[in-house]
């Protein structure tokens, strides 16, 4: 019986083509950098669409290297506070008389302690 079994290679487990007359698709290399100097470096088939953004191992956004556009937008726009907010519609003067007021009335009990 073990003279009639088949004897070969294992099917699947190699590949019987050879690489000769295949041409692969052109590639660009992009780096991308995070904010903690990690740099990834991507290959991107030649004119694919390249995110502007990348998720890094770490977890944080990482950016396009040399894509300086990006990091002036943020530089030129600081992100607005709820304190920048409350400025754009009452000026201190103002605040300081609704904060007397509001501690008037927690101390005549209009505002109950949670205590």
């Amino acid at each position: 019986m073990a003279e009639r079994s088949l004897r070969g290679m294992s099917i699947g487990a190699k590949s019987l083509e050879s690489d000769d007359n295949v041409d692969f698709a052109a590639r660009n290399d992009v780096a991308y950098v995070c904010p903690k100097g990690h740099r990834t470096i991507l290959p991107f088939a030649e004119g694919a669409e390249l995110p502007n953004e990348w998720e890094c191992r770490c977890g944080a956004v990482a950016r396009r290297e040399g894509d300086d556009d990006a990091n002036a937008d943020d530089l030129a726009k600081p992100a607005r506070t709820h304190w920048d907010m409350l400025l754009e519609r009452r000026d201190v003067d103002e605040l300081k008389v609704l904060l007397e007021k509001r501690l008037q009335m927690h101390r005549d009990g209009w505002i109950p302690d949670y205590e």
